[in-house]
């Protein structure tokens, strides 16, 4: 499994509450529902534990419900370079599920999270006999290349404040992570593992992102402001 043991152990059905987080559920048709929902499991991971990992095969399509995942992968010299953060309402793996692949990046818990999956013979079945699920995707996938772009442009930025908006744009996507909403729940330790900077860093970047009006620091989160500023913002230091 593509699961780490103990996940898989741990896999149940979904509550009600839970099903009304997955939001490609009201795209199907009654009888697509019906089976999608008898198929769909979640699980609790635990801070560290892998959802994927490479080279394994792909038997689920995942998402997140609660919670915080980081999609990572370790170059030959041992360094490892994050590519994004996975906040709720984030689903990810299509395109290694629609090709039957291995995986070729790492999925993590940042924090306790419950993730669901959905067999990967269902996502193909879902593919075959439901438009509402198909165009789903074809989103996905459209808005998934865009941030890998970005993603990359993000890597080579050496302004930290730069790097910091960017990184924080680029979670509050509203097509990609839409359970996330006007706040996101992260602390600056998570922040600061998926951009790549110390903890201190990031602190001192949400101090000028917060007194520049794009960002408001809250307990336990970020809420977001002024979303393109965050997408255009330029800092000359």
């Amino acid at each position: 499994m593509s699961l780490d043991t103990s996940l898989h152990q741990r896999r149940r059905e979904l509550t009600r509450d839970e099903m009304a987080d997955i939001p490609w559920l009201a795209l199907l048709q009654a009888s697509e529902r019906e089976r999608a929902i008898r198929e769909l499991r979640v699980s609790d991971a635990a801070p560290g534990d892998y959802v994927c990992r490479v080279g394994r095969p792909v038997t689920y399509w995942f998402g997140v419900v609660e919670g915080l995942l980081k999609m990572s992968s370790d170059s030959a010299d041992g360094q490892t370079m994050t590519f994004t953060g996975v906040p709720p309402g984030g689903w990810f793996g299509e395109g290694t599920a629609l090709k039957r692949e291995t995986y070729r990046y790492n999925i993590q818990a940042l924090r306790r999270s419950l993730v669901a999956g959905l067999p990967v013979d269902t996502f193909h079945w879902l593919l075959d006999h439901s438009i509402g699920f198909n165009r789903f995707v074809m989103s996905q996938l459209n808005e998934r290349l865009g941030q890998f772009i970005a993603a990359r442009e993000i890597d080579r930025m050496n302004n930290p404040d730069l790097r910091v908006a960017r990184s924080l744009a680029s979670l509050f996507n509203p097509v990609l992570y839409p359970g996330v909403g006007q706040v996101l729940r992260i602390t600056q330790q998570e922040l600061a593992y998926l951009v790549g900077l110390s903890r201190q860093r990031v602190n001192e970047a949400l101090a000028t992102l917060q007194s520049q009006g794009m960002i408001r620091i809250e307990y336990g989160g970020l809420r977001i402001l002024d979303l393109q500023g965050l997408r255009s913002a330029v800092f000359s230091r």
